[in-house]
C-alpha cells in the first residue's frame, strides 16, 4: 500500500449511465420490474460508487497483485437519472485501519445530488483470495 493512502485523499471519477444500468434492464427477468421507471438502478448506483473508489485505489496499489473488496455500503438514493447522463462521484478517505479503508462519498448527475453515504473496502492479496474461492467452489462441488 503506497504511503499516500492516506485519510484526507480526495478523488472524483465520472460514469456514463448505460441503458443496462436502468431498471426494466437491469431486472428484466423479475417479475414487474419491466414496467418500473426507466431510470438508474439502486443496484447498479452502489456499484458505481464502488467503483470510483476502486479506481482511486488502482493509483496507489500493487495492482493487479494488491486489490480491494466491497465489505460494507450506506448509500441513499436521492434522485432518478435516465440513461445516457454523466455521474461525477467524489469521494475522499476519510479512515485507513489495517487493510480496512473507510470512504465518504457523494455523486451528482449534472442535475441533481443522486447519493451520497459512506462505503468500505478491505485490501486483499489477490492470488491468496482466488486461492480460498477456489477452494470453497470445490467444497461446494462435493
Amino acid at each position: 500500500m503506497s504511503p499516500a493512502l492516506r485519510p484526507g485523499l480526495a478523488f472524483s471519477w465520472q460514469y456514463t449511465v448505460p441503458p443496462k444500468a436502468t431498471v426494466p434492464r437491469l431486472y428484466d427477468d423479475i417479475p414487474g420490474c419491466p414496467e418500473m421507471p426507466d431510470v438508474l438502478a439502486t443496484g447498479y448506483l452502489v456499484g458505481i460508487m464502488e467503483c470510483a473508489c476502486l479506481q482511486m485505489l488502482r493509483e496507489h496499489l500493487d495492482w493487479p497483485r494488491q486489490q480491494s473488496l466491497g465489505t460494507l455500503v450506506s448509500f441513499s438514493h436521492l434522485a432518478p437519472t435516465p440513461p445516457g447522463m454523466t455521474v461525477t462521484v467524489k469521494g475522499e478517505l476519510v479512515e485507513v485501519e489495517g487493510r480496512r479503508l473507510r470512504f465518504q462519498l457523494s455523486a451528482w448527475d449534472g442535475e441533481d445530488k443522486i447519493s451520497e453515504g459512506v462505503h468500505e473496502r478491505h485490501l486483499i492479496d489477490a492470488g491468496r483470495f482466488n486461492e480460498k474461492v477456489a477452494a470453497k467452489a470445490a467444497r461446494a462441488a462435493g
